[in-house]
């Protein structure tokens, strides 16, 4: 498929796609098909991104991407999963996470329940790091039962871009790209006034104690911010955000193509 950006970004036409909430079961039992893909959103409503985001950064990522893709493909958008596999941030108060198994099952059952009514391509919206572990056993299992499942995890166009604007030494969250994005989907939740430059190189999870950092081999974060979001602007969150959604609707499209594996 051909996507136009400007067509994507500025187009007031009607969607494309169908949000899955908005129709009565006698409606889906019509639409859902063996040719619809559906989209799931995956995005945290309750996880620290920082003193200058909110908790619930990761799922305002999932409703705007998912309004772009809902407007501009023809899917089903299923609602969002706001909870899921966060280790990494329960040091930090009001960060939530579900164990491995539970998250990973959670995916596996929705999938499978919409699946009963003939869609076997399914689409994660994905906005997590930590996300990725569970969702590739997911897909594992899914295919098992016949279903393929994708889902988000960079893209050649978004990776690119990050590549040729990125500042920061190093980060993945609430830091210089995120807080970017934030700027340009959604400004009024952003506070650049308690941005900082908090980035320590490491792996693991963070934590706010420099002492647990050195004995449990942890990221010592004081802010919770894992790189330097004082870099972020919303020039750098548009070209961003905007080859994603580029990358999105074309793996979206290539899911639609893709052959679907025995029962």
């Amino acid at each position: 498929m051909s996507i136009a950006l400007g067509s994507i970004a500025g187009a007031q036409q009607p969607a494309l796609g169908i949000r899955l909430g908005d129709i009565a079961w006698t409606d889906a039992a019509r639409l859902l098909d063996s040719s619809t893909v559906i989209v799931i959103p995956l995005g945290a409503e309750s996880k620290e991104h920082g003193p200058h985001l909110r908790l619930k950064n990761d799922f305002l990522e999932a409703t705007y991407y998912a309004d772009r893709i809902v407007a501009a493909s023809r899917v089903v958008l299923a609602p969002t999963i706001n909870y899921s596999f966060y280790p990494a941030f329960v040091e930090y108060p009001g960060s939530t996470t579900l164990r491995f198994e539970t998250a990973r099952d959670m995916v596996i059952d929705i999938c499978r329940s919409l699946a009963r009514y003939g869609p076997r391509r399914f689409y994660i919206l994905n906005t997590g790091v930590s996300t990725l572990r569970i969702l590739g056993p997911a897909r594992d299992s899914l295919a098992a039962s016949g279903i393929v499942m994708r889902f988000t995890n960079g893209g050649h166009r978004a990776d690119s871009v990050e590549k040729a604007i990125a500042r920061q030494p190093g980060g993945t969250h609430a830091d210089e790209m995120e807080t970017s994005m934030l700027l340009y989907m959604y400004p009024q939740f952003v506070d650049m006034t308690k941005a900082a430059a908090d980035y320590h190189p490491g792996a693991g999870g963070l934590t706010r104690d420099s002492l647990v950092a050195a004995r449990d081999n942890k990221v010592f974060s004081r802010t919770g911010i894992f790189g330097d979001a004082t870099l972020a602007t919303r020039e750098k969150g548009r070209q961003y955000v905007e080859a994603h959604v580029l990358d999105i609707l074309e793996e979206i499209e290539a899911l639609r193509r893709a052959s679907v594996p025995p029962r």
